[in-house]
C-alpha cells in the first residue's frame, strides 16, 4: 500500500492487487484503472463469477410451499 499522503486512502486493486487510491478523484475506484475495472465486468458479464442461489430440488414443485395445497 502506498502513503504518500495522510488524508489520501490507498487500497488494494481487486484486479491486479496493485495499489489504488480510494477517493473521488479515482473514477475506478476501488480498481486502479479502467482495464482492471472492465476485465472484472467481463468476467460478471461472462458469469465466470456467481453468486450462489439456494435452488429446490428437481422434483419438488416449484414456488412459495406455502402457497401449494
Amino acid at each position: 500500500m502506498k502513503t504518500s499522503n495522510s488524508t489520501e486512502k490507498w487500497v488494494t486493486c481487486p484486479g491486479c492487487n496493485g495499489p489504488s487510491l480510494f477517493a473521488p478523484s479515482n473514477i475506478y475506484r476501488p480498481f486502479c484503472c479502467e482495464r482492471c475495472k472492465n476485465n472484472d465486468f467481463s468476467a460478471w458479464a461472462s458469469e465466470a463469477f456467481r453468486v450462489a442461489a439456494d435452488v429446490p430440488p428437481e422434483d419438488l414443485p416449484f414456488g412459495d410451499p406455502k402457497l401449494v395445497n
